[in-house]
């Protein structure tokens, strides 16, 4: 589903806790996440921890959706909110 969402010109980043898989699919903006049962979180974190995880991630994503990409590329780099709106 998700090259078909870009052929149409909307990028679609693929948050995914199994990196194989999303390349297998053909994914092109991939951020790996944390685990398959929590992906986005971790529950054995204190409520702040996990929200600042969460967040980072979500960051991560939305900087994904910034950058142009020539085939399947893994973003892996922290990034912040304030590198994201610097983009925009």
């Amino acid at each position: 589903m998700v090259k078909e969402i870009e052929k149409t010109g909307i990028p679609v980043v693929h948050m995914c806790t199994v990196v194989p898989i999303s390349l297998t699919v053909g994914a092109n903006r991939i951020v790996p996440t944390i685990a398959i049962p929590h992906p986005l979180g971790n529950p054995k974190l204190d409520p702040a921890e996990e929200k600042a995880l969460r967040r980072k991630l979500v960051e991560k994503a939305l900087h994904a959706l910034t950058v142009e990409v020539e085939g399947q590329t893994v973003f892996e780099e922290d990034v912040t909110l304030k590198d994201v709106l610097a983009k925009a």
